[in-house]
């Protein structure tokens, strides 16, 4: 495969490719991910150690699914939509909401979050979400650009003494790999049916 040429992306495979039809389809396309990204950040799946949220998952589907430049468009939509107060994230209440929750212990992990799409998007446009194992290395990948920041974060805001790791990363590797495997999985599935629609 070729991993370095331009590739369409999922989004760009169906609908108008062009004018204000595209732009249309472009802006229905950043409303729905920012609706799926709110919501698959209150999913949470019974499993030990901690619950499995879904909202990696949408982050990193979305931007293999939109490509880098739709992607970074939703992603920071969400975050703007978030921090003027309404409850879009995992962990946000009622309570405790908007800029006092992003600069809270969450907001390294949120600033990966943009990291992370802008570069499953930019690996999507070469044709990586086409193939099982190069899209499990993406997901992998992503997953790194969201811990990075969110452990440096962590430590920032709590000091490097405390157990970092035991808080921010150990409890959540089981439930990455289990959404790495479905990512892996659904991302080619769902380039083989748009092969065959065309077909």
């Amino acid at each position: 495969m070729q991993l370095s040429a331009s590739h369409s992306v999922l989004a760009e495979a169906f609908g108008p490719t062009e004018g204000a039809a595209r732009r249309v389809k472009q802006a229905v396309l950043v409303v729905l991910g920012i609706v799926l990204l709110a919501l698959a950040a209150k999913i949470k799946v019974p499993m030990w150690p901690v619950p499995m949220t879904m909202g990696t998952f949408a982050v990193l589907t979305i931007g293999a699914a939109y490509g880098a430049r739709l992607g970074l468009v939703t992603i920071l939509g969400y975050m703007i939509i978030g921090a003027l107060g309404f409850d879009v994230f995992a962990g946000s209440t009622a309570e405790t909401f908007g800029l006092t929750y992003m600069m809270g212990g969450t907001g390294g992990y949120l600033l990966g979050y943009v990291l992370a799409t802008l570069m499953l998007g930019v690996l999507a446009q070469r044709g990586w979400d086409r193939s099982a194992v190069w899209m499990a290395a993406a997901m992998l990948l992503g997953n790194v650009l969201i811990y990075l920041p969110g452990l440096a974060w962590l430590g920032i805001l709590y000091g490097w003494d405390k157990p970092i790791l035991e808080w921010g990363l150990t409890p959540f590797l089981t439930g990455d790999l289990l959404k790495l495997a479905l990512a892996a999985a659904l991302l080619p599935a769902l380039w083989k049916l748009v092969g065959n629609a065309r077909g």
